[in-house]
């Protein structure tokens, strides 16, 4: 009886060990992979953004400073074009954003949302993020408060958007990625940025939904990264 219960024992013990390495390879192993990812697109952007500095005129013309152009989004899933910031996350928080939010996309970081609006354009710029695995870049998301800032820098330009309000859905309401959201159909006459993750924490049962709005633009300087 007692060699039963020492075996019983054991194999619980054991299997609590290896729950609990799998646990620790789920939240910090991947991390590894998302920061390799991470270098990686962030390296390909500043040189892309270098030569598209080297390529363009001055900002002015004939004294009148141009309007920043909207970037066009890759159709090329995984390909990085634009990186957020967020500054209520400390100046180090800086992460590039590729097209797609599939599970091989967002292991590199946060996804656009395929047909969503890009930086600076009219409607809904939608991006989700994982919130503890794949280095968690959206793991904070609920401390954002109204008002916050968020960044999207471009080549060329900075978009700045405040945080609007949030709320927190069931994975079904596909609504929150409408150009207005909760309001598919409607004609959209802002500039909008929403951010989707998981919630809670280590669970995917809802989402937190991050609103914001456009509120000016700025040149971009690589400084400000």
């Amino acid at each position: 009886m007692r060699t039963l219960v020492r075996g019983t024992a054991e194999l619980v013990l054991t299997a609590g060990l290896l729950l609990a390495f799998l646990v620790a390879h789920l939240v910090w192993g991947t991390d590894g992979y998302t920061h390799k990812a991470q270098h990686g697109l962030q390296d390909d952007l500043e040189r892309q953004w270098r030569n598209a500095r080297l390529q363009t005129s001055p900002a002015t013309v004939s004294g009148h400073r141009r309007r920043p152009k909207a970037v066009t989004v890759p159709r090329r899933p995984g390909t990085a074009f634009a990186t957020l910031r967020i500054p209520r996350f400390g100046r180090s928080y800086r992460y590039a954003i590729v097209e797609g939010v599939s599970e091989a996309d967002l292991r590199k970081g946060p996804g656009h949302y395929p047909g969503t609006a890009g930086p600076g354009r009219l409607g809904n710029m939608v991006i989700s993020g994982h919130r503890t695995t794949y280095g968690a870049p959206f793991k904070d998301n609920g401390e954002l408060v109204r008002g916050d800032e968020i960044l999207i820098d471009t080549a060329l330009t900075t978009y700045v958007y405040h945080v609007t309000g949030r709320d927190i859905v069931r994975p079904s309401t596909v609504e929150v990625a409408a150009p207005v959201p909760f309001h598919p159909g409607r004609e959209p006459r802002k500039k909008l940025l929403t951010l989707t993750t998981c919630h809670p924490k280590f669970s995917a049962a809802y989402r937190l939904i991050i609103f914001a709005e456009l509120t000016s633009t700025r040149p971009f300087h690589p400084d400000d990264s």
